[in-house]
């Protein structure tokens, strides 16, 4: 069985957690986009794990992990990333492979990249890590692969500088480089996890143009990036949390407005801890937005959905959600196109009544008030699309699920 895992939100929604999970019942996950732009963490226990590039089933002793076509790939945080794994106790070697048609991020890439956001008509608030001028080489069809760096006359057409930059990874990064297609047609029928990077809601066609990431976050990708056709996909499921978030610039209709919402933003963000994973930086808070999630669900064709920090909202009195816009003064249902008509936005809120209850020692879902059964059954009614998996908590123990992902329907 093929399933694919992607962010139904604007990223940081929790997929790392939620791979992990889920990676218990696979042999195989393979990253199928983004680069080292992407942060996801994985907390067993009192060991945390922050991972960038290496697929988050990494942490499950025996799976194998494969970093993607659709990925660009730093070499410099790439080994970084490996010896920190390695000081952590975690056997990766003979565990993880590079497709030899990923692409190669260059150290002089991100001043180009710092230099582009610069010089901007409309600033994105890139992380600058070169990220988007590896995939805009890419597409320009001037980028370097992986694969290139054994073949000599690639490796004739490299500038001096270039050469001197790659040169120390090559020997190092050789073992781990694979043939993808071959690689997964040897491993056909092996249960495989597809593990996507940031959300649906930043990807390069249906994410919020041009504030998106350059490569695909939406669940087609993990066929382009993952080495397999898009018949071979079985399930898709999309994480998103109980709110919503975003980082950096773009519109965000339901963003909590302190004239509107008081302190509920900063509120969100300390007991969430919304701080970005790659970069530190705070992130904005807002409503659940469930107009964005049911686009999310259509455009992917999503099977379930994984809520995450459910509990973030145990003391509340009220938990407000988004289930339409206000746009001049007309209710809209259905997510804009345009950034200007969603700069407009107001959002419609409908309440549900808190819980207060400690959900994070709960372990299945019979034993969550009704509350949260309310709360959850709007949601799934919404969005057309049930709600698979929970989680309670940072912790994996704090995850459950209703029905198994991996038991064929």
């Amino acid at each position: 069985m093929n399933i694919v895992v992607v962010g139904a939100q604007w990223g940081d929604e929790g997929k790392g957690k939620i791979v992990d999970f889920l990676s218990e019942k696979a042999e195989l996950v393979v990253r199928f986009s983004g680069g080292a732009n992407a942060g996801h963490t994985i907390i067993h226990g009192d060991k945390i794990y922050k991972l960038h590039l290496i697929p988050s089933g990494i942490v499950s002793p025996g799976k194998i992990s494969l970093l993607g076509a659709g990925m660009v790939i730093d070499p410099v945080a790439l080994f970084a990333e490996l010896d920190e794994l390695s000081s952590a106790g975690i056997v990766w070697t003979g565990r993880v492979f590079i497709s030899d048609r990923a692409h190669l991020v260059l150290s002089t890439y991100q001043k180009l990249d710092q230099q582009m956001e610069s010089d901007r008509r409309i600033p994105i608030g890139t992380t600058g890590r070169g990220i988007g001028v590896t995939y805009a080489l890419k597409a320009h069809r001037d980028g370097l692969r992986v694969g290139d760096l054994f073949s000599e006359k690639a490796w004739g057409h490299l500038r001096p500088a270039e050469k001197e930059f790659l040169a120390p990874f090559r020997d190092r990064m050789k073992p781990l480089v694979v043939d993808q297609a071959a690689f997964m047609r040897k491993r056909k029928g092996s249960p495989t996890l597809f593990e996507g990077a940031q959300g649906v809601l930043l990807d390069l066609d249906w994410g919020t143009y041009p504030f998106v990431s350059s490569g695909y976050s939406a669940a087609g990708g993990a066929a382009l990036g993952g080495g397999i056709g898009p018949r071979a996909i079985d399930r898709v499921y999309g994480v998103f949390k109980a709110y919503t978030t975003r980082v950096g610039n773009g519109p965000f209709p339901t963003e909590f407005r302190p004239e509107r919402d008081g302190q509920l933003g900063d509120q969100i963000r300390s007991i969430g801890k919304e701080y970005g994973v790659t970069t530190g930086r705070a992130r904005r808070t807002g409503f659940l937005d469930l107009v964005a999630l049911r686009y999310a669900c259509w455009t992917n064709s999503l099977d379930g959905l994984v809520i995450t920090k459910l509990d973030i909202y145990d003391t509340f009195d009220t938990i407000k959600v988004c289930t339409g816009y206000q746009i001049d003064g007309k209710v809209v249902v259905d997510f804009p196109t345009t950034i200007e008509a969603l700069e407009k936005a107001i959002p419609v809120i409908q309440e549900f009544p808190g819980w207060k209850t400690d959900l994070s020692i709960l372990r299945t879902f019979e034993q969550l008030p009704v509350e949260v059964h309310e709360y959850l059954k709007f949601i799934e009614s919404f969005v057309e699309t049930p709600i698979t998996v929970l989680s309670v908590g940072p912790d994996k123990k704090q995850t459950f699920q209703r029905s198994d992902p991996w038991t064929p329907s």
